[in-house]
C-alpha cells in the first residue's frame, strides 16, 4: 500500500514555474517567542509543495501568516506578485488563496451540501435588496450556488451526503468536504494542512488522488503534512522548519538525505 501512495506522486512540473507565492524574510512574533523566523521561498505555479517539520516547528503559524490569521511581525507575503501580508481572511480568500485546518471547522449542523454554498460567498454578487427581495437576480445566483456546491460534492467523492449533516459525516469524508468548501471559494492556490491526518494507508492513497484532480483543475497545492510516504510521494518540492528557522528546501530525494533533517527529526548523534 506505501508503493500505492508514491505511485499517487504528480508527474514533473515545469523547472521554471512562475512563483504564484513568495515568502521574504517572513518572520512571527509572539511577545518573546519567536515562532517564525526569517522565512524564505517560493511555491511555483502549478505544483505540490510541502512543508513539513518536526511538532512545534512553526508551519500552522506560517500557513496563518500567509492566509491572514496572523499578520507577519517582519518580511513579506507576495501571491500573484501583490504583498497581502496583513491583509483580513475574507480577502486573501476573495484574491484566491484557500486553506483547510489541521482541526476540522465544519459547521456541524448544516448539510454537507450548505457548507459548500458558504465557500462561496466571497464571489456571491446580489446584494442585500435582492436578498430581501428575492429578485431574479438572486434567484439565478442561488440557483448556480447551488448546482456548483453539487459538483464539488462529487468532485471530492462524496456528493451522495449532500443533504447529511456534516457532523454525521465519517472523519474522512468531514476532510473532503473541507475541501470542497475551500475550493468553492474558487482559488488558484490551496492550502492542506494536514490532509492525511487520521487516515488509512487506503484513504491517504485517494487524497493524493484528489490532490492531482485538483492540480488538473489549474490550482497549485501547498500542504503541511506529517506522513513522510505521502509527502515523499506527491511533493515537487520541500522545505523544512525546525524551531521556526527554514533548514532545508530541495526536492524529495534532497530532503530524504539531508543530515539537517535527519537530525531535526531523530535528533544528532552522540
Amino acid at each position: 500500500m506505501a508503493d500505492q501512495v508514491e505511485n499517487a506522486a504528480p508527474a514533473d512540473r515545469m523547472e521554471d514555474a512562475a512563483p504564484i507565492l513568495q515568502l521574504d524574510h517572513v518572520s512571527k512574533r509572539f511577545g518573546g517567542l519567536l515562532a517564525v523566523d526569517d522565512v524564505s521561498f517560493n511555491v511555483a505555479k502549478g505544483e505540490v509543495f510541502a512543508l513539513i517539520g518536526p511538532n512545534g516547528a512553526g508551519k500552522t503559524t506560517l500557513f496563518n501568516c500567509i492566509t491572514g490569521i496572523f499578520s507577519p511581525t517582519e518580511g513579506r507575503v507576495v501571491f500573484e506578485g501583490r504583498d497581502v501580508a496583513g491583509r483580513k481572511p475574507h480577502d486573501v480568500a476573495e484574491l484566491g488563496i484557500a486553506r483547510t485546518f489541521q482541526n476540522i471547522r465544519l459547521f456541524g449542523y448544516m448539510s454537507a451540501l450548505d457548507n459548500v454554498r458558504v465557500g462561496q460567498h466571497v464571489r456571491m454578487r446580489a446584494k442585500l435588496w435582492d436578498a430581501l427581495f428575492k429578485t431574479p437576480k438572486e434567484r439565478r445566483e442561488e440557483l448556480r450556488v447551488t448546482e456548483r456546491a453539487r459538483e464539488l460534492l462529487d468532485f471530492v467523492g462524496i456528493g451522495r451526503h449532500g443533504d447529511d449533516y456534516a457532523r454525521n459525516l465519517a472523519y474522512g469524508q468531514q476532510r473532503r468536504l473541507e475541501i470542497a468548501r475551500a475550493l468553492a471559494t474558487e482559488p488558484r492556490l490551496l492550502l492542506l494542512d494536514e490532509p492525511a491526518a487520521g487516515f488509512t494507508p487506503q484513504e491517504k492513497v485517494e487524497l493524493m488522488q484528489l490532490v492531482e484532480k485538483i492540480l488538473g483543475q489549474g490550482i497549485t497545492v501547498f500542504l503541511i503534512e506529517h506522513d513522510m510516504k505521502v509527502v515523499m510521494g506527491a511533493s515537487r518540492r520541500i522545505a523544512v522548519l525546525d524551531h521556526g528557522e527554514k533548514i532545508a528546501e530541495g526536492t524529495p530525494d534532497e530532503i530524504r538525505n539531508n543530515r539537517k533533517v535527519i537530525e531535526a527529526y531523530l535528533g544528532k548523534s552522540a
